[in-house]
């Protein structure tokens, strides 16, 4: 089988960034064989770094977004470390930044300005809430994105709104930001001009609020939290089992509930009683029909229940926590686990979910340390030695 190359090889980005929204964008580029500088501060770089300790005496949140890229730490308040950044720019097909509202325009590397004097250049600005409008200067941390798009409203128990476990709002700014790179790069190739992209938290997250969203725009009411639950289909939940484990199930129709009558609760008849026939009628009675999946199930181990639910053809799943995620049978079976390195020695992390043809393309590079690649890539860009360790006695680079 002929190996191609990865589908992003010999584009070059560069970015100035932090936290996740901007860093998991460009590692999805990384991964697809772009070339990827990451600008960071010289006095402790992307904050990231020292979010927790827990992946190996490294932050989990800098080793899942970071990973295949080059470290370079310089001082861009300096105008000699600034100059570094637009002499990167300048041979660079992507600039991405997350920085504060204001502070990329203030240093002349805002989207606007960099495609200005780089016609071929693919910029991003990545922000909370927009160039613009009454927001644009708030501080945009993803909980409170999740709240302002009304994400946590949807979220949670009857009784209390929670937000999402996974920052959602970084998560769909990144994604945003990674799309809008190809598009621009697609576009590129027929014209020969890049161009500004703009991407906000949360317009992001708000496009990702869909259904609940329109329900409640075009006449209905903003659906109701119902935690594990569904609001309008019935039973859907998690049920406890004998061993302490938890499974999922969803009746989807009425064909559905009447093969789990029969052949998972035991009771055909409940079927075609008119207190649980139709969904209407099983939504009306939630509290009735959850007690009668609730004892079926409990009576059953959780591999018991989900074989006999399997059998009756009903969706159902294993309530998992993240360690068993960890040890997911099927992502096993599909091979889906790599070792990536990193400057406490191998982590082990899965496959990005992106298959191409030629079978494991992507690149799964090092996580690198803080400044790991300033000098290399500072040579690159025609500087020498004597004036590289100028710039590291001044504390410009380190």
């Amino acid at each position: 089988m002929t190996t191609q190359p990865p589908p992003l090889a010999g584009v070059t980005v560069v970015a100035v960034e932090q936290a996740v929204a901007a860093p998991f964008a460009t590692r999805q580029l990384a991964d697809l064989g772009a070339r990827v500088i990451k600008v960071e501060r010289v006095d402790g770089g992307d904050f990231a770094r020292d979010y927790d300790t827990a992946a190996g005496g490294l932050a989990s949140h800098f080793v899942w977004c970071n990973r295949g890229k080059e470290s370079v730490a310089l001082d861009l308040k300096d105008p000699r470390g600034l100059d570094v950044v637009r002499r990167l720019v300048a041979d660079a097909d992507v600039f991405v930044q997350n920085l504060a509202h204001g502070a990329a325009a203030r240093l002349g590397l805002d989207a606007a300005t960099l495609c200005a004097a780089h016609p071929r250049l693919v910029a991003v600005d990545i922000s909370g809430y927009g160039s613009t409008g009454p927001y644009a200067d708030q501080r945009a941390y993803d909980m409170l994105v999740q709240c302002e798009a009304g994400l946590v409203s949807v979220t949670g128990t009857p009784e209390q709104p929670v937000k999402a476990g996974i920052p959602a709002a970084d998560i769909a700014a990144a994604m945003y930001a990674f799309s809008g790179v190809l598009a621009a790069l697609l576009r590129r190739g027929t014209t020969g001009r890049g161009g500004p992209v703009e991407v906000s938290m949360l317009e992001a997250l708000v496009e990702w609020m869909g259904h609940p969203l329109h329900h409640a725009m075009h006449g209905g009411t903003p659906p109701a939290r119902t935690g594990l639950a569904h609001a309008v289909i019935a039973p859907y939940d998690a049920y406890a089992t004998a061993d302490g484990g938890r499974v999922l199930l969803s009746v989807q129709n009425d064909r559905e509930w009447r093969r789990l009558a029969e052949r998972v609760l035991g009771r055909p008849e409940l079927g075609t009683d008119p207190a649980f026939a139709t969904n209407a009628a099983r939504v009306a009675n939630r509290e009735r029909t959850d007690g009668l999946v609730a004892d079926a199930l409990g009576a059953l181990t959780a591999d018991g229940a989900l074989a006999r639910l399997t059998d009756a053809g009903i969706a159902c799943a294993r309530l998992r926590d993240v360690r068993e995620v960890a040890g997911h049978p099927q992502l096993a079976a599909r091979r889906r686990w790599r070792e990536v390195g990193t400057p406490v020695g191998p982590l082990r992390a899965p496959l990005p979910p992106i298959t191409l043809p030629g079978g494991d393309t992507a690149g799964m590079g090092d996580v690198p340390a803080l400044g790991q690649h300033t000098g290399s890539v500072l040579r690159a860009v025609g500087m020498t030695d004597d004036e590289i360790a100028a710039l590291r006695r001044d504390g410009v680079v380190a």
